[in-house]
């Protein structure tokens, strides 16, 4: 019996030069764990005056992860934070009852050829913690536990893994792992959360020896035991904890509850929600479903 009981392919975009891969939500899958949203950005090069512009946009009941393998990003937000994120390190923006933010390739990357390869996560907040205020906390890589086993390189995000634990604070049970393997490695992934799935950044991953193609989210079974292997230099992220329930996601929006949606929906539009400060762009609401999840991804775009 196959310890994968679902691979999720990804919807691409091609955002001029640059790509972004969808896992979820997907037509198959909603979430793995309170993972709902799993976005893989580039890698991608770009040009002196190029670069991302995620103009200021709301969120609410749910917490964004962000986390890059290549590039940097400047994160502002209308609590008044100001950050730039590295490889390695870690944003986790609980948005709760409401919070606006942007993401930019900082003024400083303008100047040269830059690049960006990311993982963006949103992490359900649970039905008690949904409306609570919104939080931003930044932790530097040299805060986020590392160390190599059998030839990988682990980094743990967030929760609890092996008898680590990450400093991360996050509102709910989860798994989050960033694993790169040297030619003939292996590791075995304990069978401590409910819900698991594995990413596949690169080609030359294998599966309980099942091959994984590249840019795949393998689902795995429940409470199965697992060994990842690699037969070259490859790398993958793990997602996954303890479901929370059902959820409702319009855009940008994600609740357990429909009508909280449409009410933010309409404090969007009403310009109800704080702003981030500084800011005058925003990205208005979308006109239909299909508009706000096609959005999704154009907001993620190069600077004209």
């Amino acid at each position: 019996m196959s310890s994968i009981s679902q691979i999720i392919t990804p919807h691409i975009k091609d955002l001029g030069g640059f790509t972004a891969r969808r896992s979820l939500p997907h037509d198959d899958r909603m979430m793995v764990g309170p993972f709902i949203f799993f976005d893989h950005l580039g890698p991608a090069i770009f040009p002196p005056g190029k670069g991302v512009d995620v103009r200021p946009h709301p969120h609410i009941n749910l917490a964004t992860v962000t986390y890059l393998f290549e590039g940097v990003l400047l994160h502002q937000d209308s609590l008044g934070n100001v950050q730039e994120i590295y490889p390695g390190a870690v944003n986790w923006m609980s948005a709760g009852r409401g919070i606006v933010h942007s993401e930019r390739s900082p003024q400083s990357d303008h100047l040269k050829e830059s690049t960006l390869h990311a993982i963006q996560t949103w992490v359900a907040l649970s039905e008690a913690n949904e409306e609570t205020e919104p939080t931003f906390r930044h932790y530097p890589i040299e805060d986020i536990p590392t160390w190599t086993e059998n030839g990988v390189a682990i980094a743990l995000i967030a929760g609890a893994a092996w008898g680590r634990t990450s400093p991360v604070k996050t509102l709910s049970l989860i798994i989050y792992l960033d694993l790169s393997f040297a030619p003939g490695a292996k590791l075995t992934l304990p069978a401590d959360y409910s819900e698991r799935a594995i990413y596949s950044v690169t080609q030359g991953l294998f599966v309980d020896g099942e091959e994984l193609e590249q840019h795949r989210l393998a689902i795995l079974s429940a409470k199965s035991i697992v060994t990842i292997s690699a037969n070259t230099q490859a790398r993958c992220v793990v997602v996954g904890g303890e479901p929370i329930g059902d959820r409702y996601q319009w855009w940008n929006f994600v609740s357990s509850r429909q009508e909280r949606i449409e009410q933010a929906k309409h404090d969007w539009q009403e310009n109800r929600f704080e702003q981030v400060p500084e800011e005058k762009e925003f990205i208005p609401l979308p006109e239909d479903a299909f508009t706000a999840n096609d959005n999704q991804l154009d907001e993620v775009q190069p600077l004209s």
